[in-house]
């Protein structure tokens, strides 16, 4: 997988991951579900 930027904040009990490169965020109860989450998210819209 390329590179991908990212920001990530908290809203309540969550964080959010928005990838900066195309329109898709994630989330999840850590950050690293996060960016995990986000890093599959990517890709599934990379693969359609």
């Amino acid at each position: 997988m390329k590179e991908i930027n990212y920001v990530i904040w908290q809203e309540d009990k969550y964080f959010v991951a928005r990838c900066l490169n195309v329109e898709v965020s994630s989330f999840g109860e850590t950050i690293e579900e996060a960016i995990n989450n986000l890093k599959e998210a990517v890709e599934l819209y990379f693969s359609n």
